[in-house]
């Protein structure tokens, strides 16, 4: 036994402070240019989720208006879908599975019959609530 042996530590298996932090550099660079393009995705399917809900209260819309003659009222709204309006005869609903959505954003739907683009307007404001804007922010309706 040298003397050299006697008092060497063993070597430790890890990583050094340096590698954990080239680690860390490359993840972030990676985060910074997948990110943005993940979140532009996640703008889009919002819209295209609103899109498919508002096509989805079409048809029952439509098929409210099979069995009633006419669409509901402004004043009766989506709720028509699902519950009965006053003096309703011929309602046989409810038109709707669950109860009416809101748009992805967590806001009403926008109903209005008769509406001023076809026999009812239906539409979502978009992420910011606002009339007008582009991309996510633009409003997604019944008649484009």
């Amino acid at each position: 036994m040298n003397a050299r042996s006697a008092f060497a530590r063993p070597r430790m298996a890890g990583f050094t402070l340096l590698e954990l932090l080239v680690v860390l550099v490359v993840l972030g660079l990676l985060a910074g240019l997948v990110a943005p393009k993940y979140f532009s995705q996640l703008g889009r399917s919002e819209a295209k989720v609103a899109r498919a809900q508002i096509e989805g209260l079409g048809k029952a819309l439509d098929l409210y208006r099979l069995e009633t003659g006419h669409y509901p009222s402004s004043e009766q709204g989506l709720q028509a879908l699902v519950n009965a309006p006053s003096g309703e005869a011929r309602w046989k609903g409810p038109y709707l599975a669950k109860a009416v959505p809101q748009d992805p954003w967590g806001r009403d739907y926008i109903y209005r019959s008769p509406g001023e683009n076809g026999d009812y307007d239906l539409m979502s404001m978009g992420k910011d609530g606002q009339p007008g804007g582009d991309g996510e922010n633009a409003e997604v309706t019944s008649w484009q």
